[in-house]
Formats: structure tokens, sequence, C-alpha cells
């Protein structure tokens, strides 16, 4: 087989009684499917959770790993601000409203609700820094005149971090070079997404319960008034979730500046990721900590396949069903279409996928880095 373009990882993980992403209303995220009204978990919520781990496995913790900050306030925070001590409070004024407009946009000077909340890398929010600070340094305490060169410098601002991002392997920092990035008021600044994650939803329909609970207050003596001191709701579901996530290698490997050995190691990362890192909210009274009880990698050079028509009609919440289900939509798919995947998998189901080599979390993740190899454009 030619060395793959996408590595597709799904996986079956268990939930119970929790509240893993919510809606608007603050209760549990919902997709109705094949008739059934799911519970979901969103691509947003799962790739935050993976973006932000304190895991031995982080995304951080990669060698040749940049930062990258997401905020209305970067410019603010972390170009302007740092300039009040060795300079003055007017300078740095005079300073901050063209460099708001050059990252946020034309309007962006005239308060917080004119800026989008932007993705930049440690690198392009260092090199702003040192522009500003030059511009500064080279003004000699007048404001007027920091005023005036930062006007100038604004005139060819794109041109210059352009070249800045196209010298640089990570401008954007790690996370918009695996999750892409937007920015309304600078096209060029956009960052296309290697890797496509869907919503999670349950193979199964919706488990919810409101759980009813109070809070008693400690010190309330026995002549005082009775009963709880706080009554509330909140909702609790239970579920077995199907998820996808497909890794375009190629893209993944040319958004890492062409480097195969660090685009590696952050897909070995994110295999362990995937598996071990849940998303929720309420961790302090639901504990909703698990681990994949299914994951099934595959590599090839064919377009990817969700397999969650494996599940368009509800099944029991049941491992082994479900396992079974989805071996059995793949094996169709096999005879269907033979686009001839390699493929590993860790199950703690009786059923294995077809065509598949059982391992460990370790084998997958050691695996699926090596097929990242091979994979520069």
């Amino acid at each position: 087989m030619p060395s793959p373009r996408f590595l597709q990882i799904h996986t079956l993980h268990s939930y119970t009684a929790a509240l893993l992403n919510r809606d608007d209303t603050g209760q549990a995220k919902q997709l109705p499917y094949g008739g059934t009204l799911r519970t979901r978990i969103s691509s947003q919520c799962l790739k935050r959770h993976w973006r932000m781990a304190d895991d031995v496995h982080a995304l951080s913790r990669i060698d040749g790993a940049e930062e990258s900050f997401r905020s209305r306030d970067l410019v603010t925070r972390l170009v302007i601000d740092p300039l009040r001590a060795p300079f003055s409070d007017a300078i740095a004024d005079a300073l901050e409203p063209e460099f708001q407009k050059a990252v946020y946009g034309e309007k962006a000077d005239k308060g917080k609700q004119n800026r989008q909340t932007l993705l930049l890398g440690a690198p392009e929010l260092a090199w702003l820094a040192r522009e500003a600070e030059g511009l500064a340094a080279a003004a000699g305490g007048d404001a007027k005149a920091a005023k005036a060169a930062a006007a100038d410098w604004l005139k060819g601002f794109k041109d210059n971090i352009k070249a800045l991002r196209e010298a640089t392997a990570l401008p954007g920092g790690l996370a918009a070079a695996l999750f892409g990035r937007m920015v309304t008021s600078d096209p060029a600044a956009n960052i296309d997404a290697p890797i496509h994650v869907a919503h999670s939803f349950t193979v199964h329909a919706e488990e919810s319960e409101i759980d009813y609970f109070t809070a008693v207050d400690d010190l309330k003596r026995d002549e005082d008034d009775g009963g709880a001191d706080t009554i509330q709701e909140t909702e609790l579901t239970s579920g077995l979730y199907y998820g996808y996530v497909v890794i375009d290698l190629p893209a993944l490997v040319a958004n890492c500046g062409n480097d195969a050995a660090l685009a590696g190691r952050v897909v070995h990362n994110l295999v362990h990721l995937i598996a071990e890192v849940s998303p929720g909210a309420k961790l302090g009274s639901t504990a909703p900590y698990g681990r994949a009880e299914l994951m099934l990698l595959e590599a090839g050079d064919r377009q990817p396949r969700s397999l969650a028509a494996a599940f368009r009609k509800a099944i029991p919440h049941d491992l082994d069903a479900a396992a079974a289900s989805l071996s059995g939509h793949l094996q169709l798919m096999d005879d269907n279409y033979a686009t001839g995947e390699a493929r590993r998998h860790l199950s703690l189901a009786d059923t294995a996928p077809p065509a598949s080599q059982r391992g460990s979390l370790a084998d997958l993740a050691a695996w699926a880095q090596g097929q990242t190899a091979g994979a520069a454009r």
C-alpha cells in the first residue's frame, strides 16, 4: 500500500451519571439520528479537552511544540502592557490602537466588542512584542512620534507578518497547526485544520435523569426552621458514545513546518489523548472519567468514511452489541468498496473488527506515529 494519507480513529467510550457537554440551557446536548434522540458531545468540547489536557501525553509536552493563545486581549495583555514599565503609559497608549487594528481588524481599537476571539501562536506574539518595543524605543518618550510611527508600521504589517509565518515552523502554535484557524481580518493568516473531529453521540437512545439535590446549612440550629438551605436540579445522562476523528497526515506534516518527526509525535500523543482524556462538566459531583473501551485505527490513501451508520438504528446500551454492530458494518464496507486500509485496534469486547491486528494503546500510538513518517507532501 502507498504511504497513507489519512489516519481514521474510531472509539467507543462509556460514561455513567454525567453531564459531559451542556447546551445554552444547561442541559445535555442532543442529536436526533435514525429517528431516535441521542446524547451528544460536540467536537469543540472534545478538541478543547485534548488541547488543554494536563497529562503525560499532553500536546504541550511535545518536543518542538509552540504554545497558542486564544483571546480578545492578546494585544493588550501580551504586546502593549509589557511596555508600560520600561517606557510609559503614554507611549503604550499611543501604540495600542494600531496594533489592535493590525491583529483584530479596522474597528478593533474601539473596544473588545469589535474584536473576535483569535488564536495566535507564541512566535507571532513574540514578533509583535518585539515590533512594539522597537517602536517605543525609537519614539524617545514622544507619544506623538510613537503614534505616527505605529501608523506607518501598520501599512506594512500584513507583508511583514506573512514573511514571518513563511519562515517559522509553527507560527500559530501547535493548536492552530492541528485544529486550524480562521482570521476574518486577514484571510492569509487562515490555517486549514488537518484534524477533523466529529460530534460523538450515543449508539442508543438518550438515557437521562433529572437529579434533585440539596445543600444543608451545617450551622443551622435545632430551633431554626427545618429543611434544606438550597434545593436544585440538574440533568445527568449515561451513554456509550461513538467517536470519530480523521487526521490528514500530509496536511499535518505541512502545518508542522514539514517536520514529519514532529507530526509523528503529535499523532502519537493525540491517540493517547483521544483514548484516555474525558470531556466533562461537574467533575466534583460526577467524576466523569473513562477510557475508550474500543479504539480502531485505520491508515489508508482513500477518502475517509465514518462508521456512524453502524448505529443509525439505535441499539442496546451494551459494549458487545456496539462492537458487533461496528464490526459488521465495517465488513459490509470492505465487501463493497475494498479500499484496503491497514488496521490496528484495542477492545474490551469479544468482537474484533475485520482485518485488524489487536494491540495495547501504546502499540496503537506507536503504529500511528510510524504511519506519519512517509506522509510529507
